[in-house]
């Protein structure tokens, strides 16, 4: 996910953002403020975490030293999978999907069921530099402190793990949520490294978004000897990145558009006849937003000088021509658009209200605020809470940089992962638990709903 940092110089002090070279530690902001659910049950999810400690350490190293690509995180699986069986869950390995995975531990009988998600893959050429490899661990963290805690107290419930692939462009769990895989949680669960103030929680949404392919077509002259007998498919993609460009000014400053375009065959004494926009990422604060933004961008691609409108969409048959130029354009607004985090406020105010109280502070502006996961469609669909975390990161290191791939594998990164983990862990043992709590979660989801709409 291609992150933003939000304008540093708009803080207090400079030196806000944690730093790899800082002294600071970690500290709650209002430590015994409020009265915590279930203290015993928090210090059994913080026992469990901290025996697990060395091997959640090794397990996240080992996914960070093998980083794969979406829908191919193979390593990642079996890792994954065998790590969950030894402690004692029951795995269904291939889930859905080639590289996904459940883990799924259950006591006493009936009672709720928690979800908590375990991200894989990484960045091509930058390996795990948006830090999967801390959500991967986190979740099974998660999973194990809350087993732990049905198991020592006698709760009854159950938790489920998913490992879900291709995050980073593959929308795997937009692939899930369609086969069914969340069926039947109470909830979810995940988190997510960024910068931010050390020891900082984050509970910002983050921009939806949809993917756009485009291709050109032209014909093909000699460049020098007959140019005027071809018809350009790299001006056509030049003039339709220009349009783009010019129209930024015209959207919002919370809205984006960016992509890069690609050919075949391409001499420079040959008029190119093919270019294509591998893709075109068009976001917006919301679904919604998003929607009506793609309508602004999509003629951009089709038309270099026309007063004519015409948008083509996929399976409708219609390809217009580029009139400048005279080429071809086929643009597809392709599956598996991603949608903005609608964070559960009864979730987030429980992961807050532990957080303040045991680890660090809350925020709203740090996160992924300005990237997008495909972990916001579940958020459309049932009740999830998705916080950042802070992690310690160099001056312009911020996700997707080789600055934040050598971030994610550091101790401070490992431990403020943790921290994060327990009051995921916490806030899913009270969904089970806490019938009061949970109908909180079910209202405020269902108060959400106007403003989100349906998925």
């Amino acid at each position: 996910m291609c992150t933003q940092h939000p304008d540093e110089t708009a803080f207090k002090s400079k030196d806000v953002v944690w730093r790899s070279d800082d002294n600071a530690k970690a500290a709650p902001a209002r430590p015994g403020s409020t009265q915590l659910f279930r203290p015993d049950i928090l210090q059994t999810i913080e026992a469990k975490i901290a025996e697990l400690d060395s091997e959640l350490r090794e397990l996240s190293l080992n996914i960070h030293a093998h980083p794969e690509l979406g829908y191919e995180e193979y390593h990642a699986h079996d890792v994954y999978t065998a790590f969950m069986e030894k402690h004692g869950f029951e795995v269904v390995r291939n889930y859905h999907l080639p590289t996904a995975w459940k883990a799924t531990f259950s006591h006493g009988s009936g009672g709720r069921t928690i979800g908590v998600n375990s991200e894989m893959d990484a960045l091509k050429g930058i390996g795990h530099a948006c830090g999967h490899n801390l959500i991967g661990m986190s979740g099974v963290a998660v999973a194990c402190a809350i087993k732990a805690a049905l198991e020592k107290h006698n709760l009854s419930g159950k938790v489920v793990l998913l490992g879900t692939p291709a995050e980073e462009g593959g929308s795997g769990k937009v692939v899930l949520l369609e086969k069914g895989a969340y069926d039947g949680m109470a909830a979810c669960l995940m988190c997510h490294p960024a910068p931010g103030p050390v020891g900082s929680v984050s509970l910002s949404s983050c921009l939806a978004l949809q993917r756009i392919t485009v291709e050109y077509k032209g014909h093909t002259a000699h460049a020098a000897l007959s140019p005027w007998e071809g018809k350009n498919a790299l001006d056509a993609a030049v003039l339709g990145y220009n349009n783009i460009s010019a129209l930024r000014q015209q959207l919002r400053p919370t809205h984006r558009v960016h992509g890069i375009f690609e050919g075949k065959d391409w001499a420079p004494n040959i008029i190119p006849d093919y270019a294509k926009f591998i893709s075109c990422y068009v976001r917006a604060p919301t679904r919604s937003e998003m929607q009506e933004t793609v309508k602004r961008v999509t003629p951009c691609f089709q038309y270099a000088k026309s007063s004519i409108v015409i948008f083509a969409y996929p399976n409708t048959g219609l390809v217009p021509q580029l009139l400048l130029t005279g080429c071809e354009v086929t643009v597809t607004l392709e599956k598996g658009s991603t949608f903005d985090l609608r964070q559960n406020t009864a979730l987030g105010g429980e992961v807050a209200n532990i957080v303040l109280n045991k680890y660090g502070a809350i925020d709203y502006e740090w996160g992924i605020k300005s990237a997008s996961t495909d972990f916001g469609n579940v958020t459309y669909a049932l009740p999830s809470l998705h916080p950042g975390f802070a992690i310690p990161t160099i001056v312009d290191g911020g996700n997707h940089t080789p600055g934040f791939e050598k971030a994610a594998a550091t101790i401070e990164a490992h431990y403020a992962c943790l921290d994060v983990s327990k009051a995921l862990a916490a806030t899913g043992v009270r969904v089970l638990i806490d019938d009061n709590f949970f109908a909180n979660v079910q209202a405020t989801f269902k108060e959400d709903e106007n403003a989100r709409g349906p998925l």
